[in-house]
């Protein structure tokens, strides 16, 4: 009877030790991609919006201003 508690409190520590939580720090075996998509088109469509306000200030009679 003494083998068998034994034998069963070796199992049951070999039990227990194997659901202890394990913290493993390596480094990734592939590199790390930061996925960057983002929209510029507010930017863009402000600067086309500015140069076109410019154009119109410095050609005022582009649409019937004067008739040739």
């Amino acid at each position: 009877m003494p083998v068998a508690r034994a034998l069963l409190a070796a199992l049951c520590l070999t039990a227990a030790a194997g659901c202890t939580p394990t913290v493993r720090v390596q480094a990734p075996t592939e590199p790390i991609t930061i996925n960057l998509n983002i929209k510029i088109e507010q930017e863009v469509r402000i600067r086309v919006e500015k140069d076109l306000e410019d154009l119109f200030k410095s050609e005022s009679d582009l649409f019937g201003g004067k008739k040739q």
